[in-house]
């Protein structure tokens, strides 16, 4: 049965807790990306509100950094009608030394029902899944290089947004995908989806060895990886995760694999350009292509909101125990 495999599903196969991309069927991903179409229209309401989960906790726990990511996740919960509590973890307990699950049954203990959890740890909302209630569910923010779900699936309905169908797709993620959370759960949702191939462009030194056999086809030339796609998924360098010299220079970077319009050119005349952010203009992408009229970049963020409120709204209404 697929709860035996899958800690993210309950007995009737039904999404409790998103932890990961990996693993998840065709048919739940499908079925968020439907549910959203359904909230981006709140976004022009005179009063954006609806009353799913009115009544519901919502504790946003970032231990690292964020903007767009935990902005979002707030105002898709307050849209939801939720109760919205966000966590100073550099003023919590956590700063004073509490580990990580005694701050998660406190924070239980005052009614929580969903925990967004952004970790720098890989596998800390795994964990925390493991030790809350049957009532309480677990929405991952990122965790590490491991995932970054909602990221993904937002990635998701952009690209079926502009581009209808995955079947006959050629999409290029670009930059460091070593330390890119986001570029393994999109990698993940792209073949689940059965896009037609994905390609990773990158250098060496910051694109996984093993890649491979997740199903892509591995460019170290960006001006081959860009020919005749339809999706460009550019990445930041995350510096913050690197450990030794793994590039000469930022600038480097940019002239071999810095995304500009005559670069942009070798795709598909129609190719969209999208990245999740922090953008690092005149790093990964030159100005003119992130403000070009091909740029998806803050749409992505439009749609994030809708994806966010789709799933928050999913594993709310299924319960861990279900007949």
């Amino acid at each position: 049965m697929l709860y035996k495999r899958n800690p993210q599903l309950n007995k009737n196969g039904e999404l409790i807790h998103l932890l990961s991309i990996e693993g998840l069927p065709r048919e739940i991903i499908t079925h968020i990306l439907d549910t959203a179409s359904g909230f981006v229209s709140v976004n022009d309401r005179e009063v954006k509100k609806v009353p799913l989960l009115r009544g519901k906790s919502v504790f946003n726990l970032f231990f690292e950094n964020s903007t767009r990511t935990r902005t979002t996740f707030e105002i898709a919960a307050t849209r939801l009608s939720a109760d919205v509590i966000n966590l100073d973890i550099a003023r919590s307990s956590a700063a004073k030394g509490e580990s990580l699950l005694d701050t998660i049954a406190n924070l239980s203990a005052m009614a929580a029902d969903i925990f967004v959890v952004r970790h720098g740890d890989s596998g800390a909302p795994y964990l925390i899944a493991q030790h809350v209630g049957p009532h309480v569910h677990v929405v991952n923010a990122g965790d590490g290089r491991h995932a970054h779900p909602t990221q993904g699936l937002l990635d998701m309905y952009t690209i079926r947004h502009y581009k209808k169908d995955f079947a006959n797709l050629t999409v290029a993620i670009v930059g460091d995908v070593l330390h890119s959370r986001v570029a393994r759960s999109d990698i993940h949702a792209l073949t689940t989806l059965g896009c037609a191939e994905v390609r990773v462009v990158g250098p060496k030194t910051l694109v996984p060895g093993d890649i491979a056999q997740m199903g892509v086809r591995v460019f170290h030339s960006l001006e081959e990886g860009l020919k005749g796609c339809d999706v460009v998924i550019m990445l930041r360098l995350q510096n913050e995760r690197m450990t030794g010299a793994l590039l000469p220079s930022s600038q480097e970077f940019f002239k071999r694999y810095g995304l500009t319009p005559e670069r942009l050119a070798l795709a598909k005349p129609d190719a969209i350009v999208m990245h999740p952010g922090p953008i690092n203009r005149g790093v990964e992408i030159d100005s003119a292509v992130v403000d070009g009229k091909q740029s998806v970049i803050l749409p992505q963020v439009t749609f994030g909101i809708a994806v966010r409120m789709a799933v928050m709204g999913i594993v709310a209404h299924n319960v861990r125990e279900a007949a």
